[in-house]
């Protein structure tokens, strides 16, 4: 188990992604995250093998359930989940992440936003949009709240807010509740997946304006 990962999604998060009901920008932010988490990936396999029991069970209604099924079913919650070989690179990018840029960051075609701070948006669904963030070390990002759901999964070096400090694999949920100001370590430039279902909300006037040129 990766002990170096301390903030995960939530095991609701990761069921609705088991069953497929995840837009396809957050598909991407769990299956990236669980290319690095082995905690994550255990309980994503935990609920794959369950809803596939209860699939076969459902598609042969001819066939009666024996007595224990129930309780066989529910038991395999508690057992080992066997893991699928976790899809790891040597780079920074996970491999599903690798998959949609077409390689690691030196396939990344960034864009500056400003103040040093560079972004690449991701092709996906209109549901929800994923982009890839690059923060100075030491640099701070505009003060802002949330419409929606915002995930972010630090990829590279670290940032702290109001809430806690996030190191690589770590994942950070925001919803509408949480207004912070993310700031880069200072050890090293931090490099993001962030992944929402909604725009932004700047308090700043100028992030506002710019708002609609960057699509955040």
């Amino acid at each position: 188990m990766n002990d170096s990962i301390h903030h995960h999604p939530s095991e609701e998060i990761l069921f609705a992604y088991s069953a497929g009901t995840l837009p396809e920008a957050f598909n991407l932010m769990i299956a990236s995250h669980l290319s690095l988490c082995d905690h994550c990936r255990a309980l994503v396999e935990s609920f794959d093998a369950v809803g596939g029991a209860v699939i076969d069970a459902a598609s042969t209604p001819t066939a009666a359930l024996s007595d224990g099924a129930l309780s066989s079913v529910l038991d395999r919650l508690d057992a080992p989940a066997p893991l699928a070989p976790p899809r790891r690179s040597a780079g920074v990018l996970p491999s599903p992440l690798q998959d949609y840029v077409g390689g690691d960051l030196e396939a990344v075609s960034w864009r500056p936003v400003g103040m040093g701070v560079r972004q690449a948006l991701l092709p996906t669904s209109a549901a929800a949009s994923a982009r890839l963030l690059y923060i100075p070390a030491g640099a701070a990002m505009p003060d802002h709240g949330h419409h929606g759901m915002e995930m972010t999964m630090v990829l590279q070096g670290a940032f702290v807010d109001e809430d806690d400090y996030f190191a690589r694999g770590d994942v950070e949920i925001a919803d509408p509740s949480v207004e912070h100001t993310p700031i880069a370590d200072v050890g090293a430039d931090c490099i993001c997946l962030a992944v929402t279902d909604a725009r932004l909300r700047f308090k700043g006037l100028v992030p506002r304006l710019l708002q609609p040129f960057f699509r955040i």
